[in-house]
């Protein structure tokens, strides 16, 4: 909690997605954005990722949440396993969240869609309570 992170809207940072395969390997140590592992370049997806749109923060009672809107890569064929949001504004890439799909998912030729779940206390991907 050292104030890196601004997810205001407007004025905020910027943030990024990046698809990792299975040989990728996140723990508390991967405190940066790093392209070892990173799934190819296909279609829209680039070496990096993409940009997300934030959606600004917000709180109901204690818990203070933010969210992102969804996020889709056209024309991909991607095998992920899982994704790192990082911030890209600020110096030396810091992780924000480290995503674990859980097993393989899948886009062959066709759209990759990373589906945030709702903004509010109890489900948005970013909850501090």
């Amino acid at each position: 909690m050292r104030a890196v992170h601004n997810f205001t809207t407007s004025t905020g940072n910027t943030f990024k997605l990046a698809l990792y395969d299975n040989s990728a390997s996140f723990t508390a140590a991967t405190t940066v954005y790093t392209a070892t592992n990173e799934v190819a370049a296909s279609g829209s997806y680039v070496a990096g990722g993409g940009a997300l749109t934030n959606v600004t923060p917000t709180s109901t009672g204690t818990t203070a949440f933010t969210d992102f809107a969804d996020l889709s890569f056209t024309s991909a064929t991607i095998t992920a396993f899982g994704a790192l949001i990082y911030n890209d504004t600020a110096t030396g890439d810091p992780t924000v969240c480290v995503l674990d799909f859980g097993g393989a998912k899948t886009s062959t030729n066709g759209t990759f869609t990373i589906v945030f779940p709702t903004a509010d206390s109890t489900s948005a991907i970013i909850r501090i309570a």
